[in-house]
């Protein structure tokens, strides 16, 4: 079966992952909103929602935000012992790889929300265009849009709106 056929099929028959990548330290009241948002969105279109799986910033928000509709939390965690891990992971996967953890975090996801920027989160950008992996930024910042968009055109997505996100992965996801 020729690659991008079997790609397709992985796709079509295994569960979709979403991964919200975002700091955890640094987060500003309405990012940790937006990834609450955004968390709640994963869940009710039945996506699992894949963090960084630490309590705080964006990775908890989402966490939280996902957990309360009932969705699955995949947290893909930095340290070795499992005991930092944000409230509503419900699958907790320790690495003890620090931030190496970030190439699970985007090879392990369908799609990618980048919400807010960190150093952490522009390498996970980086990691999953280069992985040819669709990916949203929120909230719209227009210099790492220039950046990033001459990258990687045709995977590289910006907008500040929740819904507007969610139609274009599901449509990303659907013509990969």
């Amino acid at each position: 079966m020729p690659e991008d056929n079997y790609q397709r099929q992985l796709i079509m028959t295994t569960q979709i992952i979403i991964g919200i990548m975002g700091p955890g330290n640094n987060t500003s009241e309405s990012e940790q909103e937006l990834a609450y948002d955004l968390g709640q969105a994963i869940a009710q279109q039945g996506w699992i929602l894949l963090t960084g799986g630490r309590p705080a910033g964006v990775m908890e928000a989402a966490s939280q935000g996902a957990a309360s509709l009932g969705g699955t939390v995949l947290g893909i965690l930095p340290d070795a012992d499992g005991t930092n891990v944000a409230s509503g992971v419900t699958l907790p996967i320790v690495t003890g790889m620090g931030n190496a953890r970030n190439a699970i975090n985007v090879l392990s996801s369908h799609g990618i929300i980048a919400c807010g920027l960190g150093l952490g989160t522009v390498s996970e950008i980086a990691l999953a265009l280069k992985a040819q992996k669709p990916v949203v930024l929120m909230p719209e910042n227009l210099l790492a849009h220039a950046f990033f968009q001459s990258l990687a055109p045709d995977k590289f997505h910006m907008t500040d709106n929740v819904k507007l996100c969610i139609d274009y992965l599901r449509l990303a996801l659907h013509n990969s």
